[in-house]
């Protein structure tokens, strides 16, 4: 069975590595104020041997948190506010929780939870601020939109063949998209190494440019197009595409005016196939294009297995 990462829950990096700090930090600066290890210990609800343990530098604490000058900075203040009497157990909660979501929208917890799961690497997760709205959902689903494509594509034997020496891509992007980070793909580009395909790294929105922007002139002429990916021209691949009744259709291969070339070359619909011949420097490469990532590739596998 493959392996796979597991879940780990961010509530867990919090209790793990977040709260500890907060307590070390705490019993500093209210020791430093003079406090007893016993009022810290029911200031901070842990045993007096806890609080000792913490101001002896015995407790593990995460440094990336604990360095952080936000924490320092929190720490500093609702000590001076207990010390003084300026602030109770609720403002000392409104103080640390805010201090936590400021560390949870794409700061230090954000980068632990990604070590403790893989799986979240390359996402720009921000679950635990924005919560699981419709536009996080979509975002999250054009990436695995992609995902799914790319392994697909690499489980074909057939499909290494096809791939360009440049390498190709699998786009997908999100409804009325405006610019390539709008479109998830992935970094790097896809090689052919040794008969295989290799993909180097999870999707991410923006790490596209020509399958990218190849897909954005397609969905401008119809939105139903949100996905694509290139493959070599071949006579092989354009006539399978023929025999489909999927008729291609040629554009320059001149990079300057790509845009407007292809512009030109959908104004009559967007074709399953759209391909050029190359130019000096300039590999032939054809687009085929779907209504996600995963229509497209099927779409590309099924010429291909045609043009074995």
């Amino acid at each position: 069975m493959e392996q796979r990462d597991g879940l780990r829950l961010p509530a867990e990096i919090v209790a793990e590595s977040f709260v500890p700090a907060v307590r070390v930090a705490l019993a500093h600066e209210l020791a430093e104020r003079g406090c007893a290890q016993r009022e810290i210990g029911e200031f901070l609800g842990i045993t007096q041997a806890a609080v000792s343990k913490y101001l002896a530098g015995q407790a593990h604490v995460e440094e990336r948190l604990a360095d952080d000058e936000r924490l320092r900075r929190t720490a500093a203040r609702v000590a001076d506010g207990w010390v003084d009497g300026d602030l109770d157990a609720y403002d000392a909660l409104v103080e640390i929780e805010t201090l936590l979501q400021s560390f949870v929208d794409r700061g230090p917890v954000c980068a632990l939870h990604e070590e403790a799961m893989p799986a979240l690497d390359g996402l720009e997760c921000d679950l635990c601020v924005r919560g699981p709205d419709a536009a996080a959902a979509r975002e999250r689903e054009r990436l695995r939109d992609v995902r799914v494509a790319v392994r697909t594509l690499a489980a074909d034997a057939d499909a290494a063949a096809h791939v360009p020496n440049v390498g190709t891509n699998v786009a997908s992007a999100l409804p009325d998209p405006t610019g390539e980070a709008d479109v998830a793909a992935v970094p790097g580009r896809v090689h052919a190494v040794r008969g295989r395909i290799d993909v180097p790294s999870d999707p991410a929105f923006g790490a596209s440019q020509h399958v990218a922007g190849a897909l954005l002139a397609a969905n401008e002429r119809d939105a139903t197009i949100r996905g694509a990916l290139n493959l070599a021209t071949s006579d092989a691949l354009l006539d399978a595409a023929r025999e489909r009744g999927d008729d291609p259709v040629e554009f320059d291969a001149d990079y300057d005016g790509r845009d407007a070339e292809l512009r030109r070359a959908f104004a009559d619909g967007v074709p399953a196939v759209a391909y050029h011949r190359g130019a000096y420097g300039v590999e032939p490469v054809c687009y085929v294009f779907g209504t996600d990532a995963r229509d497209a590739v099927s779409r590309a596998l099924a010429l291909v297995a045609a043009a074995e």
